[in-house]
């Protein structure tokens, strides 16, 4: 490939593509357990593994780190990291922070009808989903429009900073807002604490659409709480902890 070919778009597409392939495949291998707490991760063995080229592979490793999956380590390369019950409990509660000062913000500052109608879709979905008994299939549901629901969140604050750094925290490991839902599928109880969790989605709409901008606020942090009220759960309980995605790579907190 001469120099024109490799400044072209077609090949900064497939570069660009083969890093995706690579951070989403070493993720996979992380968080399925392939990789243990503490393993050296070596270039060249991703390389073998996910038939993808070297340059790639050191960018999603890096990309890896930022996220915080990974850590460097002194000898060259890069371990992949555990995480402290605090470490987890701190994301959670900038996540909650970061999202009510969005939430705060959509109220004061108002929002398109087009946002407040996709809103309220999400939340009608959810509420379709939580409707009699809870299915496998209703909580995957449950589990996508939670998801978008906190995305539109994001975005309905009109402050590209404030979207930036939500994102930001959202990636960081067990920090999002479905990092934990799958534990709660467990409970006898799951069904109760989901309908919690969706009237204070809906209370959130309302508040912003009233431009109760404390309210709003208040609501979104308060919502947080369901977070670490699963990671406990998922500590305490070695069925929940198998059931969490990654859950290998968590540690409790020594006295």
């Amino acid at each position: 490939m001469d120099l024109k070919d490799a400044a072209s778009p077609d090949a900064r597409n497939g570069s660009a593509s083969q890093t995706v392939r690579a951070l989403l495949g070493i993720r996979e291998l992380i968080l399925g357990g392939e990789l243990t707490p503490g393993s050296r991760i070596s270039e060249l063995w991703v390389v073998d593994r996910l038939g993808v080229s070297r340059t790639p592979v050191r960018a999603a490793l890096i990309r890896l780190q930022e996220e915080g999956l990974l850590e460097p380590i002194t000898s060259g390369g890069f371990a992949v990291r555990t995480f402290s019950e605090t470490e987890i409990g701190d994301s959670i509660e900038l996540r909650g922070t970061l999202e009510g000062f969005a939430a705060r913000l959509a109220a004061e500052r108002g929002v398109a009808p087009e946002m407040l109608d996709a809103l309220r879709e999400c939340v009608d979905h959810i509420d379709v989903a939580l409707e009699g008994d809870l299915t496998q299939e209703k909580f995957s549901i449950y589990v996508e429009m939670n998801a978008r629901f906190h995305k539109l969140l994001a975005s309905a604050a009109r402050s590209r900073v404030a979207e930036q750094q939500i994102e930001r925290v959202m990636n960081a490991p067990f920090a999002s807002a479905s990092a934990f839902v799958m534990v709660q599928s467990i409970e006898d109880g799951a069904r109760e604490m989901l309908l919690i969790a969706q009237s204070q989605h809906r209370a959130v709409v309302e508040a912003i659409e009233n431009r109760e901008g404390a309210r709003a606020e208040a609501l979104m942090r308060e919502h947080a709480r369901i977070a670490h009220r699963n990671l406990r759960l998922a500590l305490q309980n070695q069925k929940a902890l198998a059931r969490l995605l990654g859950g290998n790579l968590i540690r409790r907190d020594t006295v």
